[in-house]
């Protein structure tokens, strides 16, 4: 049996403070996903795609190209452009927009947009699945489970299942049985009342 090669790194971009004040739109937040998702697009295209107009399209791609979000790719045809996201990943830590009060709230308004999309596709996933075999509507479930850790701990099991998760990211690449498949893993404290002291 071959082993299939490891897949590329992932490209990544860190989230600046005056990047998630950008960012944190219901339509640039879908441009930068749909070109994640789908590859590099016109204005036009993703202005079908997304329910808008290509004017307004235009114009938040270019806001989110001032960022570095998103890069115009290949050779310009007339007023045609082709664009791409910048990286495969968006990088941050909450922490690090705790200073600027206008980037924290972005920060929460954009967090609380990704849940609201995240449930409308797991959603649509639930209409969707009694036409699928069983096995793939077992194997795409939903569940939780009840840990006892401290942050440091937290923070390497979500690096552990990050790493491990990549390591399926091209699994499938080749075998017309796969499926894309969006891959969330979440983490948050219960006792939201007891919080530990800052440190």
């Amino acid at each position: 049996m071959t082993i299939p090669p490891p897949p590329p790194p992932l490209s990544s971009v860190r989230l600046t403070a005056t990047a998630v004040k950008v960012l944190a739109h219901p339509l640039r937040s879908r441009l930068v996903g749909a070109l994640r998702r789908e590859g590099p697009s016109t204005a036009t295209a993703l202005a079908k795609v997304m329910g808008t107009n290509s004017g307004a399209t235009s114009y938040h791609l270019r806001k989110l190209a001032e960022v570095g979000l998103v890069v115009e790719v290949g050779d310009r045809q007339g007023r045609r452009r082709l664009w791409a996201a910048s990286a495969d990943l968006t990088q941050f830590s909450p922490s690090e927009f705790h200073d600027d009060e206008d980037a924290d709230t972005a920060l929460g308004w954009l967090e609380r947009d990704w849940l609201q999309h995240f449930h409308d596709k797991f959603g649509a996933w639930l209409d969707a699945r009694h036409r699928w075999p069983s096995s793939w509507q077992d194997a795409a479930s939903m569940n939780d489970t009840m840990l006892v850790v401290t942050d440091a701990q937290l923070a390497e099991l979500r690096d552990r299942v990050s790493e491990l998760a990549d390591s399926y990211r091209t699994a499938g690449q080749g075998n017309p049985e796969a499926k894309r498949v969006s891959f969330y893993h979440v983490a948050y404290p219960i006792d939201l009342d007891k919080a530990p002291r800052r440190r």
